[in-house]
């Protein structure tokens, strides 16, 4: 879930924090990115249709290795260097919002049951999407390809969003990209969403910085997490009645929920028992990161051209030509990457982005095309 409504919160209350970026403006950057969301996407949009997938011989799913291959190929031609962060053990506090995440998937499975039954095409499509849960033999089958592709793994010790803010505040990348927006309560200086989009979607990049959106909103780091908490997170429950706005406002009023839980008017906002927000505000301050070298080996290497292959061709039946072509493309935009950045031999120019107002865009609602047979990869259809 990320924090709830909080790019709009933003783009009402900070819009100079908030500025659309194109793609291509990334080239030599490195970026973190949060693994696990991107597969999620991959498993929604790629050759996905009602509930109708792409596998390999062996019918196992390969929507999101097709997605993580050619998204990825994407970022390098444009000079970008990601590197992939996946998540680790969970919190205990994320286990209520686990929980209600599968008692989704579980009902999303019955509506989709009924949906075929019915043969009601609209629902198929809505409640087959629902039911997606990124497994850990999804998250094992990218890691595998991006370490083939010379593309960077860091495996987090819990949350991918917390490790990827952690490698962004000690410099060693410039950026975050997910769609969660909890990577800046994390405290990462500069985030990034519709990263990962596909380019059909021709939507700019929108980037955000922390030290600009607690200045424009006039809070501390530490009151900007209260917020984010009091707007409603992964970690608790949020109190009935209060979203975004008011959570501001009372912010803005009290400085902190502890002094707001002591003025609230408890018969209009009832709090909830035993409500753990200092556990949770904890957890945003002080989380469980990787930080010394040996844990984070960064390097971006030549593609496995065997392996890659061997993987792709062979396991998961993508096409041979296209694999080939696509592992040309890796390393020339490797090639390309070695230049690095203009401004490391000349002083950077003001970027011209205005910056700009705009609603919040769940990113369960990305669309791609699927009718059209994938460039890069193979596979059939799953029923």
């Amino acid at each position: 879930m990320g924090i709830k409504g909080l790019t709009k919160l933003l783009a009402d209350n900070a819009p100079k924090a908030m500025k659309e970026q194109k793609f291509e403006s990334y080239f030599g950057r490195k970026i973190a990115i949060d693994a696990s969301m991107s597969i999620y996407q991959f498993l929604i949009v790629v050759g996905r249709t009602g509930t109708e997938m792409l596998t390999n011989e062996a019918g196992e799913v390969t929507s999101h290795l097709q997605g993580m291959f050619t998204r990825t190929i994407r970022l390098l031609e444009a000079g970008m260097k990601p590197v992939y962060v996946f998540d680790g053990k969970p919190p205990d506090l994320k286990k209520q919002e686990l929980a209600k995440r599968y008692s989704k998937r579980t009902d999303a499975t019955e509506d989709l049951a009924e949906a075929v039954d019915a043969g009601n095409k609209e629902d198929i499509e809505k409640f087959s999407k629902r039911t997606v849960k990124v497994t850990k033999q999804h998250n094992d089958d990218c890691k595998r390809l991006l370490k083939l592709m010379g593309v960077p793994v860091v495996e987090a010790p819990s949350e991918a969003e917390a490790q990827c803010a952690a490698l962004c505040k000690s410099g060693k990348v410039y950026a975050v990209a997910s769609e969660d927006m909890d990577s800046l309560t994390f405290g990462a200086p500069r985030f990034l969403r519709h990263l990962m989009d596909p380019s059909s979607r021709k939507i700019p990049v929108m980037e955000f910085e922390v030290a600009k959106i607690l200045e424009e909103l006039n809070l501390t780091m530490d009151q900007f997490i209260d917020l984010c908490i009091l707007s409603g997170c992964d970690y608790c429950d949020s109190i009935r009645g209060i979203g975004g706005q008011t959570a501001l406002k009372l912010i803005r009023q009290h400085g902190s929920i502890e002094n707001i839980l002591e003025n609230i008017n408890r018969d209009r906002y009832q709090i909830p028992e035993d409500w753990p927000y200092q556990e949770a505000r904890l957890l945003f301050k002080e989380p469980e990161v990787f930080v010394d070298e040996e844990q984070l080996d960064i390097k971006w290497t030549a593609p496995d051209e065997e392996g890659l292959i061997n993987f792709l061709v062979n396991e998961n039946a993508f096409n041979s030509d296209r694999v080939t072509k696509a592992i040309e493309k890796i390393k020339a935009a490797k090639n390309k990457s070695a230049q690095g950045r203009l401004e490391s031999f000349f002083k950077p120019v003001a970027n011209p982005s205005a910056p700009i107002k705009r609603k919040d865009t769940p990113a369960n609602t990305l669309k791609e095309t699927t009718n059209k047979k994938p460039k890069a990869g193979g596979g059939r259809k799953k029923k």
